[in-house]
């Protein structure tokens, strides 16, 4: 598609003082729609100058102050439909969640997976996709009492492998990533590894490694010019490798489920999948094959893996550089739980003050500030402007979870801003970590049911001891691409 040119129309538009701005240009008719203004664009390479590819979320943050709420940015030739803020992003994902359900272009995802899966496919393949894992995921215990005991059988076992660092200094990204990838082993192929397994290892190295990647500048000029990207070297490549790997392991995985599968006794999420397989044998339209199985298991995997388990390695680094918020969180883990029981899922109501901090470690540390890109479904009216069917939407999480009239001083870690007077918690519908709407992470509970039982058991068995001078602990993200990633760091869990 062309950058906007001729049939273009001069807006002026108030800013938030009531001046208007310097004149834009949008394009008024591009295919069917008219667009949001924005920078304007330059031939072939769009405002690729002008978004910083190492901060795509601060750039974005940037030019809402310029062209407010709703604009457009063209990466290479195509166009994509920025929202920014809490109105806008719930005018889109919620009100309109139907219309903005789509998922936007993402290139790299899409020679991968080739529109199988759940995180990257559309139409009636995702709602299947989406609907079954929904459905499978709760047959196994997501959100009740046994998938909850696994937890607590993953927290004692991480308990084990941190006492045997004999409070000396280590790097928590190993151990942590351990146990966030055991819970998803156990729900698709019931089974754990010992923390020293070859298999986990080569599971783990590849997810931190493809994390880096897709955080990296590399990967947003890629996604903006696939073909040419597609002739050259590159890091993206790794990618590509590290991704066959889990893919193979997978279908090994399948071929011996095949073998074992008792329909009466699903096991796990292979299994569940398979006996969908031999319901749906004779339907037109196939949607249930290896292809698919394959893909879903694997966005699972490293959705569910690299989240976590970053999360918690953050967290760790936060609670290290607040100490004074980790001794109230022990203090209330001794009034509510004490020493001598697992914590279990029913003692969050009764710990206000651990439920707010671990909102304000999600919030504060904006792990995704830019969500996976979205599409619109049909030609969909959005305020005073005509979006075409299949035009790409960026949603600046970012933007809802620093909103500064919802969290006073937003870029300061503060528990408070999920308490209220009283020290009771409080909600807050700006809390999108997980996102909204119709493409809501599928896996939400699992996530925050590990968060919190993961890490109460930490602070209900050790102090958390840092290496350096706190004042020289830093917790700016070393990249911020497609995701924050924290800075290395060691940590001595003392055992209490």
């Amino acid at each position: 598609m062309p950058a906007p040119s001729s049939q273009a129309t001069v807006i002026r538009r108030p800013d938030a003082s009531g001046h208007h701005r310097k004149p834009q240009r949008f394009s008024k008719n591009i295919g069917k729609g008219k667009l949001p203004s924005g920078p304007h664009p330059l031939p072939f390479i769009g405002n690729i100058l002008q978004v910083d590819v190492k901060n795509i979320g601060k750039s974005l943050c940037n030019l809402s102050k310029t062209y407010g709420p709703v604009f457009t940015l063209y990466f290479g030739m195509k166009p994509a439909v920025v929202l920014h803020g809490y109105k806008a992003v719930k005018e889109a994902l919620i009100d309109l969640g139907e219309e903005f359900s789509a998922r936007g272009s993402f290139p790299l995802a899409e020679r991968i997976n080739k529109g199988h899966g759940i995180l990257f496919a559309n139409g009636k393949r995702w709602k299947e996709m989406r609907r079954f894992c929904l459905m499978t995921l709760r047959n196994l215990g997501m959100g009740k009492s046994d998938l909850e005991s696994r937890v607590q059988e993953e927290a004692y076992y991480l308990m084990e492998e941190l006492r045997k660092t004999n409070a000396l200094p280590c790097d928590p990204t190993f151990v942590l990533g351990c146990a966030a990838c055991n819970m998803v082993c156990s729900i698709i192929f019931q089974n754990r590894f010992d923390y020293t397994h070859q298999t986990l290892l080569g599971f783990l190295e590849r997810f931190h490694e493809n994390s880096k990647i897709l955080s990296s500048s590399w990967v947003q000029i890629y996604n903006s010019f696939p073909a040419l990207i597609d002739y050259l070297p590159g890091s993206h490549r790794k990618i590509f490798k590290n991704f066959t790997y889990t893919y193979n392991y997978i279908l090994e995985k399948i071929k011996e489920h095949q073998e074992s599968l008792d329909i009466n006794n699903p096991r796990d999420f292979i299994d569940y999948f398979l006996i969908k397989m031999k319901q749906e044998n004779h339907s037109q339209q196939l949607e249930f094959t290896i292809e698919n199985l394959i893909a879903t298991a694997s966005d699972l995997f490293g959705a569910g893996t690299k989240t976590t388990s970053t999360t918690l390695r953050y967290a760790l680094l936060l609670l290290l550089k607040h100490p004074e918020v980790t001794a109230k969180i022990q203090e209330e883990i001794g009034h509510v739980i004490g020493r001598h029981r697992s914590p279990c899922m029913q003692d969050r109501s009764r710990m206000p003050y651990m439920n707010a901090v671990l909102h304000e470690i999600q919030r504060y540390i904006d792990l995704i500030p830019v969500n996976l890109p979205h599409a619109v479904t049909r030609d969909i009216k959005f305020r005073n402007y005509v979006i075409p069917k299949g035009t790409n939407v960026l949603i600046s999480l970012t933007s809802v979870l620093r909103d500064d009239k919802e969290f006073p001083n937003p870029e300061t870690f503060d528990p408070a801003h999920f308490l209220d007077d009283n020290g009771n918690f409080k909600k807050s519908d700006y809390f999108m970590v997980f996102s909204a709407g119709k493409r809501i992470c599928v896996g939400e509970s699992l996530a925050r049911m590990e968060l919190f039982l993961f890490l109460t058991s930490i602070l209900q068995n050790f102090t958390l001891k840092p290496v350096v001078d706190i004042k020289d602990l830093d917790t700016t993200p070393v990249a911020s691409g497609f995701g924050h990633i924290p800075p290395p760091y060691k940590i001595c869990f003392v055992p209490l």
